[in-house]
């Protein structure tokens, strides 16, 4: 890991952009942490458009978990942002886009070309980077993961034991494979639904939930669109994280 630039927000919260190998990310951490006082770390996985378009949003979640003593780091998802195109993915993307325009239903054929190689390549770029940012002495355990793709949060929480609880929008298409996978999660799950979300398949999502083997898991569903979440709901999830991370 190496860091590539660094500043204060506010003074509050230190921010540090970094490289891990070909794949950006950003670290923030609260003022307090320090080595001998090292913080619980909240993973944010970002939509795969790009760190630049999210970053109001991720920033503002990290000053919220700042405030509560998280830190918390984001990585580019393969194909996003700065990192090299991916053709088979833009063209998945594209069939998409073609059968939800005409009105079509969107095929399992389409939604695994979509997701699957999403998840199969993102998920040990984030174990790589969970490596490399606990080996960093002001971070500590335990971890969370918080945000979509939803399928990369259910095979994180399956295949990665440093995980102990997890926020996840149900926001994304949800590979039927992926169904089998969430009967093998276990750790507290908090899951968050926009009931109006035109972009989901709010009954996939449902049974999603019914899915997951988790002996604590919550759905908290809110009117609105994909990007409306209210920020009730938001403090509801960050209280989630200090029940189980602190």
């Amino acid at each position: 890991m190496q860091f590539t630039s660094e500043q204060r927000l506010d003074d509050a919260v230190l921010e540090r952009e970094f490289t891990l190998g070909e794949i950006p990310g950003i670290l923030w951490t609260p003022r307090s942490v320090s080595a001998s006082a090292p913080a619980p770390l909240i993973l944010l996985s970002p939509p795969p458009i790009g760190l630049r378009k999210t970053y109001p949003r991720l920033v503002a979640r990290a000053r919220h978990s700042a405030a509560d003593g998280f830190a918390t780091a984001v990585i580019e998802l393969p194909g996003s942002g700065d990192r090299p195109r991916w053709p088979a993915a833009e063209q998945a993307l594209a069939d998409l886009r073609r059968a939800m325009e005409a009105g079509e239903p969107v095929s399992d054929e389409i939604i695994d070309a979509l997701i699957l190689p999403l998840v199969d390549k993102a998920v040990p770029e984030w174990q790589t980077a969970l490596d490399a940012l606990l080996s960093l002495p002001e971070i500590g355990g335990p971890v969370g993961y918080s945000g979509g793709v939803i399928s990369i949060g259910v095979r994180l929480a399956v295949v990665e034991p440093r995980i102990s609880a997890a926020v996840l929008f149900a926001g994304s298409f949800v590979p039927r494979t992926m169904f089998e996978e969430a009967r093998q999660v276990t750790i507290p799950l908090h899951v968050l639904l926009q009931w109006d979300d035109e972009g989901n398949d709010r009954q996939a999502a449902l049974d999603l939930f019914d899915a997951f083997g988790s002996k604590e898991k919550t759905l908290h569903a809110n009117m609105g669109g994909h990007t409306g979440v209210p920020q009730f709901a938001g403090d509801a999830a960050a209280q989630f994280f200090t029940r189980h991370l602190k």
